[in-house]
């Protein structure tokens, strides 16, 4: 393309809508990320069964709304906690006798994520789902020349409310100096009479129940199927390894990652967008390993 011909296509407003959706696809890798990295962050578990947590929490949505009569608003946090539970099974039943052991971890929860996602299919079918939400989450805001979805924005807030949260959770309570003391030293934590074992249970339990609370949300952004966590996953991986395992590294890696890849699409398409994305995440990784902002000590 010449330079004249691109400067005379560039559209200022088009490429500020653009940022804005950066924005909105950010937050929502960033959510599906977050639950990835708290399970990862604490035990060091490689949670493959991650997308299948999202897809349970769109399908826990959609059954408590036509089986139920529940409201979307009550469907959110009804599917965080039912996720959580699952995840808690999970944990209890399985992932508890893996940890130290990342191989059998990794194959362990891809066969989860299998079993989960035909489960599923069993009990709802394979033909897509759809979750019903308010008429206001359908409109759009009008601001000037910028459009903005409303649902978005929704999605921009919750995740704002999470990453705050969850910021609180682990550096402002006495869970929070539990759970960091665990990561830094699991046994000099025990000689101080913290419970590992319950550490790791809760905080599976949580990060399962982030996922569900995403893919509640997914679920309205995209129609729900048993394979739709795939989608969301491979995503929720790249945040996590980027920002090096860590809360702050994930808001970071989320955000850049989400503005990159809108610019990217504005100037050629989604697909060429995405492939530019993952050559810079991979070129990235040759040079920094550990990630935008590695763990502070290493886990032992």
């Amino acid at each position: 393309m010449a330079a004249g011909s691109f400067f005379g296509s560039f559209d200022p407003s088009a490429f500020i809508n653009a940022l804005i959706l950066g924005i909105s696809i950010a937050s929502i890798w960033l959510i599906a990320a977050l639950g990835l990295t708290i399970i990862y962050g604490t035990a060091g578990v490689i949670n493959m069964a991650h997308g299948e947590f999202i897809m349970l929490g769109a399908y826990s949505s959609y059954m408590l709304q036509n089986y139920f009569g529940l409201p979307f608003l009550l469907c959110v946090p009804a599917a965080f906690v039912i996720v959580a539970a699952v995840g808690l099974v999970l944990e209890r039943g399985l992932i508890r006798y893996l940890y130290k052991r990342p191989l059998d971890t990794l194959l362990a929860t891809f066969g989860v994520s299998l079993v989960l996602m035909q489960g599923v299919r069993l009990i709802f079918g394979s033909d897509p789902k759809y979750l019903a939400v308010p008429s206001i989450f359908t409109s759009n805001f009008q601001l000037g020349f910028v459009n903005i979805s409303a649902f978005r924005v929704i999605v921009l807030a919750i995740t704002i409310a999470a990453v705050v949260a969850l910021w609180a959770l682990f550096y402002r309570t006495r869970f929070g100096v539990q759970v960091r003391a665990v990561m830094q030293d699991k046994e000099m934590a025990a000689s101080f009479g913290i419970n590992s074992d319950r550490v790791y249970m809760l905080t599976f339990a949580l990060g399962a129940g982030l996922a569900g609370l995403a893919g509640s949300l997914f679920g309205v952004l995209n129609i729900v199927l048993p394979t739709m966590g795939m989608g969301y996953v491979v995503q929720a991986f790249l945040v996590v390894v980027v920002g090096g395992g860590t809360l702050i590294g994930s808001v970071v890696a989320g955000g850049a990652t989400g503005e990159l890849q809108s610019i990217f699409a504005y100037f050629t398409n989604d697909t060429f967008a995405r492939f530019v994305l993952y050559v810079l995440i991979v070129v990235f990784l040759r040079v920094r390993p550990q990630g935008l902002f590695a763990p502070s000590a290493t886990r032992r």
